[in-house]
C-alpha cells in the first residue's frame, strides 16, 4: 500500500503519476487511451489484479493480446481529483460516495447495533412465526427490527423471480443484499427464508462484517413440517404437482424432492422434537439473549 492508501497493480512497486488503482485490490481500474493526434477512437481497458491487463516497471500496458502502447494512456478521473472509477458486475462507471453520518451514529441515533438474523429451515418449521414473535420482543424492548419474510418479498421485490434453481439462488442475494442495507442503516433485520442450500447463505453471510450475520437454524424434522403443513404444500408434493424437472430446470419441492442443506455452523439452532416443541415465543427469547449478550441491543 502507499501513501495514498492505493494498491499498486502487478508488476509496479509504486503507482504511476497518472496511473490510478483501487482502494479494493479486487476492483477494478478504468484506464482510457488518449487521443492520438487527429482524434482517434478512445477504449477502455479495465485493469485488475489476476487480470489479463496490467502494468509493468516502465509503466507500460503489458501487451498479451492487447496491443496497447505507453503514450496512449491516461487514468480516468473524476472533476480532475484522480479518483477512479469502479466496474461491478454489469455496471461501469460508477462511483461509491460516502456521508458523514455512517452506521456508527446510525446506531447510536437508535440504541442498538444493526445486524441480520437469518432464518432458514423446511417449509412449515416456522420461521416467518418466530420471526413475527421476536420483531415483537424487540419492539416492546424499543428496538427497531425489520422482517424480510420469503413470500412477503416475492410480491414485490423479487415478484418477476420464479422458482428455477438459478432464480431461488438470485431470491436468496438480492434479499441478502437488501438485508445488508438494513444492518447497515443500524436495524435490526429479520430475514427468514427457506433459502435451502449452504453455498446462497454462505454468500450473503460474506457480505456483512464478521459476526453481524447471525444464522438461526430451525431443526425441526420434516414429518413435524409435514404434519402442519399451513400451505398445503406437502400435499401438493406427494401428489407430484410441486416436482423437479430437470428440462425445465425448475426445483423441486425442499425436503421433498429437492434437498435441505442444514447449517454445519449456524449461532443458533432451535430444535424441536416430535411432541416437544418450544413456543415460538420461547424460540424468540433465545435469540433475544443471543442479541442481548452479544451486545446488538445497545449502539
Amino acid at each position: 500500500m502507499n501513501a495514498a492508501g492505493t494498491k499498486p497493480l502487478p508488476g509496479i512497486a509504486t503507482p504511476k503519476a497518472g496511473f490510478w488503482t483501487s482502494r479494493d485490490a479486487n476492483a477494478a481500474t478504468n484506464l482510457k487511451p488518449r487521443r492520438n493526434g487527429g482524434g482517434g477512437r478512445c477504449l477502455r481497458i479495465k485493469a485488475m489484479e489476476d487480470s489479463p491487463v496490467s502494468l509493468n516497471q516502465a509503466g507500460r500496458v503489458d501487451d498479451r493480446g492487447i496491443g496497447a502502447k505507453e503514450s496512449c494512456l491516461e487514468a480516468v478521473t473524476v472533476n480532475g481529483t484522480g479518483n477512479n472509477l469502479s466496474t461491478v458486475g454489469n455496471s461501469t462507471n460508477i462511483k461509491w460516495h460516502d456521508c458523514p453520518v455512517d452506521k456508527k451514529k446510525r446506531q447510536m441515533l437508535l440504541n442498538q447495533r444493526g445486524c441480520v438474523i437469518w432464518i432458514t429451515g423446511l417449509s412449515g418449521s416456522g420461521k416467518s412465526t418466530v420471526a413475527c414473535a421476536l420483531s415483537q420482543i424487540l419492539y416492546q424492548r424499543g428496538k427497531l427490527s425489520y422482517i424480510l419474510d420469503g413470500d412477503n418479498v416475492r410480491h414485490g421485490l423479487n415478484r418477476d423471480l420464479s422458482f428455477k434453481a438459478e432464480d431461488r439462488a438470485e431470491n436468496i442475494r438480492r434479499v441478502g443484499e437488501v438485508a445488508k442495507l438494513f444492518a447497515d442503516a443500524g436495524v435490526i433485520c429479520i430475514a427468514c427464508l427457506i433459502s435451502p442450500y449452504r453455498k446462497d447463505r454462505d454468500s450473503c453471510r460474506a457480505m456483512l462484517p464478521t459476526g453481524d450475520f447471525i444464522e438461526v437454524f430451525m431443526d425441526v424434522p420434516l414429518q413435524v413440517c409435514e404434519a402442519r403443513d399451513p400451505k398445503g404444500l406437502y400435499k401438493l408434493a406427494r401428489a407430484g404437482k410441486i416436482k423437479g424437472n430437470i428440462c425445465s430446470r425448475f426445483a423441486g419441492f425442499t425436503g421433498i424432492d429437492d434437498p435441505y442443506e442444514p447449517p454445519t455452523d449456524c449461532e443458533i439452532a432451535l430444535k424441536c422434537e416430535v411432541g416437544d416443541c418450544a413456543s415460538p415465543q420461547q424460540m424468540a427469547d433465545t435469540v433475544v439473549n443471543f442479541l442481548e449478550a452479544k451486545g446488538y441491543l445497545q449502539p
